[in-house]
């Protein structure tokens, strides 16, 4: 049985997972109003709050209080993945007279609630110091360089990776030996770049295992596959200077650890919303272009695989086990969503969750959270619990007085919910179905008696495989690939064009060979250029008649061989006035 931590006005409280949907009795509800912030540990054994007066840790399963500390200001929690220590952050306040503050990052032991190590940390975001899963190694960047220390040891700095203006730095996830993605902005016309290092090799540009520059990059989000094999980074300006966007101008880079690199070429023009990897690392998905927006899976060539259309989305998720994705519109979007068996392609259900503003997927892989949270939005809080197949199983909607704060699943290792095979048919509930009402279009009093015409200001793409097919050709191409099959249907057309017209004139110069020589002569104007321009004239206008034969036979014509039947009567013109001696 699991759990669902909920925090809000009503104070913080557990709900136990499905089936029954009930409040945790072996949990005691916090009644407090101020709770500030809420954690589980990395394999959700352990769980803390901070409630305005001290940070309280339990274990989850007998809800027995394992530790409590005097930390009433603290505003963000977190463990080490194997749940050794526990981290706080707290406000960085200066004293009255201008001297430094105290320090507001503690590192606590949790097993003896022993305060391992302080730190002076004044930003909020990229407040906690990053762990290896192993614990082998945590690290922090403290002025334009990535500290690390070894095994919780934070008395000494064990190795340093120090570039010049290092802004922000990722560990990978999984064994030994961990790798770092470090990124550093450019500045005054130098690029940007991104280097990828194996601790503890950090000699110069040299040792890094990759290394990327580009420009137009104000900001970059680092991305690492489960398998630490490749580094997706979303880079993005604030300002797009075509004036294109509000959103500033993003562009995907895919960079490997064995040095390989590339952009990865997004066939839609607009922001980039979500990227994501599906767990088993070899692909991922990106939602990007103006609205309807598209949704893509590339592999780790950067090819695309498949595409799923346009429509109004802007998150995508893969499940744990990656054999599902749902692409969902949330935030400024209706909150629809399209739930995706990606091993077959096959759209599942397209449940509607308005108004969220979360989501997450259980780990059993079977289960999906939405929730409508403060204060991101203030009126109708609560959150709905969904089968992936569509079923609404629960729904909570807070008292219209209260506040709902934040929702989240209690986690789980990899493994221990194995992956069951994806379903088809929705899971019976006791809940009807969350279908709104279709919203009626505004109609003008002048056609509100007359039949309704659909009109749409976007037709959506429809899904397609983008993979190449052996020996199949009734499978659907893509954009390039159509466009390819043209200009090759185009060139062997026009071979045989010229084939044909050669053969002609062959044909004709022997026939006038062997004609007798009382046959009527061609026209001749006596003058050999103008013969000779007369000739080429007319060789033009047959080949234009080709085309338009072609045309009418329904080909699709290439652009200059629109522009050739165009110049038509201008040629009619040419050779009439030659032929007139004008």
């Amino acid at each position: 049985m699991f759990t669902l931590p909920v925090r809000g006005s009503e104070g913080l409280y557990m709900v136990n997972g499905p089936p029954s949907f009930t409040e945790s009795t072996a949990f005691q509800r916090d009644s407090g109003k101020n709770c500030k912030a809420v954690a589980f540990s990395k394999d959700g054994s352990l769980f803390a709050w901070c409630n305005g007066e001290k940070v309280n840790v339990v274990n989850v399963s007998s809800a027995e209080l394992l530790r409590s500390f005097d930390l009433p200001k603290a505003v963000c929690l977190e463990f080490s993945p194997k749940n050794n220590v526990l981290a706080t952050w707290q406000a960085y306040t200066t004293a009255k007279d201008g001297t430094a503050g105290v320090p507001n990052l503690q590192l606590h032991d949790v097993k003896t609630g022993k305060c391992l190590k302080s730190f002076i940390q004044k930003k909020m975001q990229n407040w906690c110091p990053c762990w290896a899963d192993d614990e082998s190694i945590c690290a922090r960047n403290v002025n334009n360089e990535v500290q690390f220390f070894e095994n919780n040891n934070f008395t000494t700095v064990a190795n340093k990776l120090h570039l010049q203006k290092v802004n922000d730095f990722v560990l990978s996830p999984g064994a030994q030996p961990t790798k770092v993605a470090v990124y550093v902005p450019g500045s005054k016309g130098a690029p940007s770049f991104i280097r990828l290092y194996q601790y503890p090799n950090f000699g110069g540009p040299q040792s890094a295992l990759a290394n990327k520059s580009f420009f137009k990059a104000d900001k970059v989000t680092m991305l690492w596959n489960k398998k630490a094999t490749a580094v997706l980074v979303i880079a993005s300006t604030e300002v797009d200077k075509t004036g294109a966007s509000y959103y500033g101008e993003q562009t995907l880079h895919y960079i490997a650890t064995n040095g390989e690199s590339a952009v990865v070429q997004l066939p839609k023009n607009g922001p980039i919303y979500d990227v994501v990897w599906n767990p088993n690392s070899v692909e991922f998905c990106a939602v990007y272009g103006f609205m309807p927006a598209k949704a893509t899976i590339f592999n780790l060539k950067c090819d695309p695989v498949f595409d799923f259309g346009t429509g109004p989305r802007n998150a995508a998720y893969y499940s744990p086990h990656g054999h599902i994705l749902v692409l969902a519109g949330f935030g400024n979007l209706r909150g629809q969503m399209e739930v995706w068996d990606v091993k077959n392609y096959k759209l599942i259900s397209k449940p509607v969750a308005s108004d969220s503003t979360y989501f997450a997927w259980c780990p059993d892989g079977e289960h999906i959270v939405t929730a409508t949270c403060s204060p991101r939005l203030r009126v109708s809080n609560g959150y709905k619990i969904w089968h992936y197949t569509g079923s609404l199983l629960h729904s909570y909607e807070v008292p219209s007085n209260e506040e709902m704060w934040q929702v989240s699943w209690q986690p789980f290792l990899d493994g221990v919910f194995p992956a069951k095979a994806v379903k088809y048919q929705a899971v019976p509930s006791e809940l009807p179905s969350a279908e709104p009402k279709p919203a009626q279009a505004y109609r003008p009093p002048a056609l509100r008696n007359k039949p309704v015409t659909s009109s749409k200001l976007h037709e959506d793409e429809p899904p397609q495989n983008m993979k190449p097919q052996s020996g199949s050709s009734d499978k659907p191409l893509s954009k390039t690939a159509l466009k390819n099959q043209r200009k090759h249907e185009a060139k062997k057309a026009a071979k045989q064009e010229a084939k044909a017209e050669a053969n002609q004139e062959s044909t004709q110069s022997s026939a006038s060979q062997n004609a007798p020589r009382s046959a009527v002569p061609a026209f001749t104007s006596g003058d050999p250029e103008v013969d000779k321009k007369i000739k080429n004239l007319k060789k033009k206008l047959k080949a234009i008649e080709q085309l338009k034969e072609q045309a009418a036979a329904g080909k699709q014509l290439e652009k200059n061989q629109l522009e050739k039947i165009q110049k038509e009567t201008a040629l009619l013109q040419e050779l009439e006035d030659l032929e007139l001696g004008i």
